[in-house]
């Protein structure tokens, strides 16, 4: 049996406007007909003795995550949750000590939750090879064969041999374009994929020696943490103790038991907007559209609109990216660039760094439509038999219109029925609650006025997804 570990970290910067801090690239639809996220949960079938999966995310993060497993019918899945981030070395540490200390299968197959593989069968052949390898002790990692001279990818030279799991002679940092092309010339050389399979054991030891610290104070923040449903809160202080290291610094690059197995199964990573456009579905003209897009004379483009109509006119080799609050145009050549981009935006204080315009909650998701002094415009999405907590404002008063659905409102002492085209007022410091007992999704236009309007105004006396302790 295999336990997979699937790491929900990361803030995919290379994708803005679509991927952002607080909604990166994993929960999005990109060259799938589900997200990234739950395209990797689905491609546990392909993989033989597969069991309950474990997943690493912040904790901002845990609602979104548990309703994609649940969106791909997977009820039976444990949530490891970073209060802080600390690199993938400290994330798979606490996965392998709570696999280990929670009785479940120890053979970790570990991967990221935002790659793209187009071949499900090969990928699962591939890890039944890095099984049997991890089985004998063996750290795999899977590489992938270059296709190209990439810079963006680090690389693995393998050890002459044959087989399916071939030794480690050494990594590759992120190469520069001319020795990326001797690399191919060369052969014997993978794209660093980071996906790993290891025994559990094996990998708390191999940190045991060569990053004790991390080992450590993972240890304890998996001993000290609590868990509510399926979420394992870890201990903000030890993990905070952790260094911030790669797998890759911490034991890939230092063990003299690194394998790796090959694969050819249509992997990408989605680093950037070309890697949307190589993986993306394209029209006879080469271009990959998302949303409400017409396209005139236009070539070998990637447009995408979250929104809104979308209209480009002759234009070759180009990223269209159109949200609410934002649109990046840019060459597909240089789409890489869009880091720096978003770290000059971050740098100038800009929310749309951080923010994407829908939040979302576990009870659904809302979006400012509008704000200004003293007031904001919300549309709220309830899901079906969902409800926000039972709760009250100290700095601001509400008022609720209802534009689709039947929305069951508590309102101090009563509860009533409120249909499309009905409205209530909620003022300042009363309890208040919204549920959607039907079975479509309940839509709410909210009307916010008061003298501070921030999302910490909120006390909650009552929740059904456990967050009356945080009172955010």
């Amino acid at each position: 049996m295999i336990t997979p570990v699937i790491l929900c970290g990361g803030e995919g910067t290379r994708l803005w406007p679509m991927s952002r801090a607080m909604y990166p690239k994993q929960f999005h639809r990109l060259g799938g007909a589900g997200t990234l996220l739950e395209e990797t949960i689905a491609r546990l079938d392909a993989v033989d003795g597969a069991g309950e999966p474990v997943a690493v995310c912040g904790l901002e993060f845990r609602f979104l995550v548990a309703e994609q497993f649940r969106r791909r019918q997977c009820e039976r899945f444990r949530l490891l949750l970073e209060p802080m981030p600390r690199n993938t070395a400290a994330a798979i540490a606490a996965a392998a000590r709570y696999v280990i200390d929670q009785g479940l299968p120890p053979l970790l197959l570990v991967l990221p939750s935002d790659h793209v593989i187009r071949d499900t069968a090969r990928f699962g052949e591939a890890v039944g090879a890095a099984a049997a390898a991890a089985a004998d002790g063996a750290m795999v990692t899977f590489g992938v064969a270059p296709t190209a001279p990439e810079t963006g990818y680090g690389y693995i030279k393998a050890g002459p041999g044959t087989g399916s799991a071939l030794a480690v002679e050494h990594f590759v940092e992120k190469p520069e374009l001319a020795d990326a092309r001797a690399y191919l010339v060369e052969g014997g050389y993978f794209w660093n994929s980071g996906m790993f399979m290891f025994d559990a054991a094996a990998y708390l030891a191999a940190l045991d020696r060569f990053a004790p610290d991390i080992g450590r104070h993972a240890a304890e923040a998996v001993r000290r943490a609590r868990t509510r449903l399926e979420s394992v809160y870890l201990d903000a202080d030890a993990f905070g103790e952790c260094p911030a290291t790669s797998i890759d610094y911490a034991v890939m690059e230092r063990t003299d038991r690194a394998m790796v197995v090959p694969l050819d199964a249509g992997w990408c990573d989605i680093g950037s907007w070309r890697g949307v456009w190589q993986v993306g579905e394209r029209d006879r003209d080469g271009n990959v559209t998302q949303g409400d897009v017409r396209l005139r004379n236009v070539t070998n483009s990637c447009v995408i609109s979250e929104d809104r109509l979308v209209v480009a006119e002759s234009l070759d080799n180009v990223a269209v990216i159109d949200t609410r609050d934002a649109t990046y145009v840019a060459s597909l050549d240089a789409a890489q660039g869009v880091r720096e981009v978003v770290a000059e935006l971050k740098g100038d204080g800009r929310r749309e760094v951080e923010h994407h315009p829908r939040v979302y909650r576990p009870w659904g998701s809302f979006e400012s439509i509008d704000e200004g002094a003293g007031f904001k415009v919300k549309r709220l999405v309830i899901n079906p038999g969902a409800a926000i907590s039972l709760q009250y404002h100290r700095h601001r008063a509400e008022h609720w219109v209802v534009v689709r659905g039947v929305a069951t409102v508590t309102r101090g002492e009563k509860t009533f029925e409120l249909s499309p085209n009905q409205s209530v007022d909620i003022p300042a410091g009363l309890t208040h609650k919204l549920a959607n007992a039907g079975n479509v999704p309940l839509e709410v236009i909210e009307v916010q006025s008061g003298s501070y309007l921030g999302e910490d105004d909120i006390v909650r006396l009552e929740d059904q997804y456990g967050r009356v302790e945080e009172n955010t």
